[in-house]
């Protein structure tokens, strides 16, 4: 036990820059991930058929086939088409675009869950679909986003383990390289330990976040669908 514990001190420098790494991918991919989210769930509910169409289409492509496979072709296969990016924003590119997509999923049915009552209150009020969207249902669709997004962004986290594989240096590359100088049981303990304690940290701030946009609509703290019809 010593002479691991001796091997782990050794090794947080090389442990703290994996932690970085994953880190920048798990900020950039997440950043990413909202971006492509927001922008595809809105098309998704479009009432231009086409845009349903091209949302159905990008976000089916991204969750029905691998994050291994997006990884590669993005920095594998790119180049050959005279793109080349370096193996972070790589990650963080593939990351994004594939929990984008099932972020949109997110983004589509909260609004959809948004109570009919409040669609038509707006549309009484002569708002425009633009007005009507920022000011009514965005933020009673958000507090419901929030929670799936808790959700996808914890499976972001341990997704950014494939970024190994194209010879990034992250958390889970880090951990690998401690089990050569100590056992494969304490090297993956404090990997497991290293990986619950950054999701629990990122969980931590969204649930502060919900709390928040709760407040401000006048909900309860603990009902996910309660009734927000104070908004109009």
């Amino acid at each position: 036990m010593t002479e691991n514990l001796e091997a782990l001190r050794d090794a947080l420098p090389r442990l703290g820059e994996g932690v970085s790494i994953t880190l920048q991918l798990t900020l950039g991919g997440a950043l990413v991930a909202f971006l492509v989210s927001v922008v595809f769930g809105l098309l998704s509910i479009s009432p231009a058929a086409p845009l349903r169409w091209l949302s159905t289409i990008v976000v089916e492509f991204f969750r029905g086939t691998s994050l291994v496979v997006q990884l590669f072709w993005l920095y594998y296969v790119m180049p050959l088409f005279g793109v080349s990016m370096d193996a972070v924003l790589t990650g963080v590119i593939a990351l994004g675009l594939n929990y984008g997509a099932y972020g949109a999923e997110v983004v589509r049915g909260s609004i959809n869950a948004v109570d009919k009552g409040q669609w038509e209150g707006a549309t009484a009020l002569n708002m425009s679909r633009v007005t009507r969207m920022r000011r009514i249902i965005w933020p009673q669709a958000w507090v419901l986003m929030l929670s799936g997004y808790n959700n996808l962004l914890v499976m972001l986290i341990k997704g950014t383990a494939v970024a190994l594989f194209i010879g990034l240096q992250d958390l889970g590359y880090q951990i690998d390289e401690l089990r050569i100088d100590t056992t494969t049981i304490f090297a993956y303990s404090i990997g497991l330990l290293l990986y619950y304690l950054i999701a629990l940290v990122f969980s931590f701030g969204l649930r502060v976040l919900e709390k928040r946009a709760r407040r401000r609509l006048g909900l309860p703290a603990g009902s996910a669908h309660a009734s927000a019809g104070a908004a109009l």
